[in-house]
């Protein structure tokens, strides 16, 4: 079956960086679309960044200039760096895939339109 298993979260400082791992199995993850999401207490999911199997990134306004999403072909993992983390940054992040294919790129910060998900990463930043 599918698994997609994160890792790397943890306890930082604000300016302080982290990289997460998402390692996948089952699923040919070359043909995925992959997505980072995240959801802080009392607030909906959140979408962060996705990559398309070429490479190609699509980021949230929020991030953009901070995060960056890479994945590894041969090493069926998705990657999220985090840097100049804020505060505001601290929520379960999780990773997510999905086979459809979209050229408008902006359908990719759907939830719904993914079928296999992680369990997250917690991610906290103390100010």
């Amino acid at each position: 079956q599918v698994q997609l298993v994160e890792s790397g979260g943890g306890l930082v400082q604000a300016g302080d960086s982290l990289r997460l791992s998402c390692a996948a199995s089952g699923l040919t993850f070359s043909n995925y679309v992959m997505g980072w999401f995240r959801q802080a207490p009392g607030k909906e999911r959140e979408f962060v960044a996705a990559i398309r199997p070429n490479g190609a990134t699509y980021s949230a306004t929020s991030v953009k200039g901070r995060f960056t999403i890479s994945r590894d072909n041969a090493k069926n993992t998705v990657y999220l760096q985090m840097n100049s983390l804020k505060p505001e940054d601290t929520a379960v992040y999780c990773c997510a895939a999905t086979s459809a294919y979209y050229s408008d790129s902006v359908y990719y910060t759907q939830p719904r339109l993914y079928g296999y998900w992680g369990q997250g990463t917690q991610v906290t930043v103390s100010s």
